[in-house]
């Protein structure tokens, strides 16, 4: 089944309410964490999550790498990936 194609705007958008690189941080975003982040803000945006590949593709376009970047989580979305990722915390 073919992906229906999203628009820059929509990779945009997640890297402007989900990213941040205002923060000191040792390691950056992993892929797996990237991803998880942004379903999770996919989901409270209401829209339907890309494919970790089209998640990859979207960044790469915007000049991000994945594997090797200095991004911090932020942000609704952050919150909710972390309460997702370690329910143990609530």
């Amino acid at each position: 089944m073919k992906e229906p194609k999203m628009t820059a705007n929509h990779f945009d958008r997640f890297v402007a309410e989900a990213l941040t690189s205002d923060r000191e941080t040792d390691a950056g975003l992993s892929p797996d964490e990237l991803y998880g982040l942004y379903t999770s803000w996919s989901l409270i945006n209401k829209t339907q999550p890309q494919s970790p590949e089209a998640l990859r593709a979207g960044l790469k376009a915007l000049g991000i790498d994945p594997g090797d970047n200095e991004l911090s989580m932020t942000g609704p979305a952050a919150a909710d990936y972390i309460l997702a990722s370690a329910p143990s915390l609530i």
